[in-house]
C-alpha cells in the first residue's frame, strides 16, 4: 500500500509542487504598560503559502503571517496590564525562480485562520497555482498528499508527505482534522486526495482550550 500511494502521489507532486510558495515575514512587536513602551522586538520568520491564482494570490495561515494573537495571549497570561501591538513590515513571496515579490494583505479571516496576500506589482509571468474549483472530499482515515516547502537550510526544497484524515467536522463549517502525527506538513500547506483534487490548506482551529490543526475546505 505505501508503493500504492507512492504511485499516485508522485503525479500529484509534479503538477503542483510549484503551487506552493514560501512567504518571508517581517514583523515588529511593541509591548507596553499603562500607555508606556517597555520593549520593541523585532523578527524574521517564513512561513508556507498556496497560490490560489496566476496573479500571484496566496492563501497563507493568518496565526502563521502575523503572530499578534499569540503574542498577545501570553502576555496577558503573564500580566493583564501588558498589551502588544504587531505590525507587519515586509511581506515577501520567494518564487520559484528564487526571486522575491514584495506582498501585502489582502484578506484576513481571523475566524477561519485564513489570510490572503497578494504581489504588489503584477508578476511577469503567471505563477502556477492550484484550481480552487476541482476540489475534493474525504473520509475518517484517509491518506491524503501533502505539498510543503522546507525551511532555508534545505534551500526552500519542495517536499511531499502522507498525511491521514482522523476527523471530519461539518458544523459550523466542513474542515478535516490531519492525524496527530504530522509530518512535514505546515501551516498555509495544501492537501490532497489521491485523485488529484485538492481538499484544503492546513490552517490552525481554535476554541477555548483547544487548538487542533485543521485543513479547510478548498472551496473557501
Amino acid at each position: 500500500r505505501a508503493d500504492e500511494f507512492a504511485d499516485k502521489g508522485r503525479p500529484i507532486f509534479q503538477a503542483h509542487h510549484q503551487a506552493v510558495v514560501t512567504v518571508e515575514v517581517v514583523v515588529s512587536s511593541r509591548f507596553s504598560m499603562q500607555g508606556m513602551v517597555t520593549q520593541t522586538n523585532q523578527s524574521h520568520h517564513s512561513i508556507s503559502g498556496t497560490v490560489v491564482e496566476p496573479s500571484g494570490l496566496t492563501v497563507v495561515s493568518l496565526s502563521a503571517l502575523d503572530p499578534g494573537q499569540a503574542l498577545r495571549s501570553a502576555a496577558t497570561a503573564k500580566d493583564p496590564r501588558l498589551k502588544v501591538e504587531t505590525d507587519l513590515e515586509s511581506i515577501k513571496i520567494l518564487l520559484a525562480d528564487g526571486s522575491q515579490a514584495p506582498a501585502e494583505v489582502a484578506l484576513r479571516d481571523a475566524d477561519l485562520d485564513l489570510a490572503l496576500i497578494r504581489p504588489k506589482t503584477k508578476p511577469a509571468a503567471p505563477l502556477a497555482a492550484v484550481d480552487l474549483t476541482k476540489s475534493g472530499t474525504a473520509q475518517v482515515l484517509e491518506p491524503v498528499v501533502a505539498l510543503n516547502r522546507l525551511g532555508a537550510a534545505a534551500g526552500h526544497g519542495y517536499s511531499a508527505s502522507q498525511e491521514r484524515v482522523s476527523a471530519v467536522v461539518d458544523s459550523p463549517r466542513r474542515f478535516y482534522v490531519p492525524d496527530a502525527n504530522m509530518t512535514t506538513a505546515t501551516l498555509g500547506a495544501p492537501a490532497f486526495t489521491l485523485d488529484g483534487k485538492l481538499l484544503g490548506v492546513f490552517l490552525l482551529h481554535t476554541s477555548g482550550r483547544t487548538a487542533p490543526v485543521g485543513m479547510l475546505d478548498a472551496p473557501a
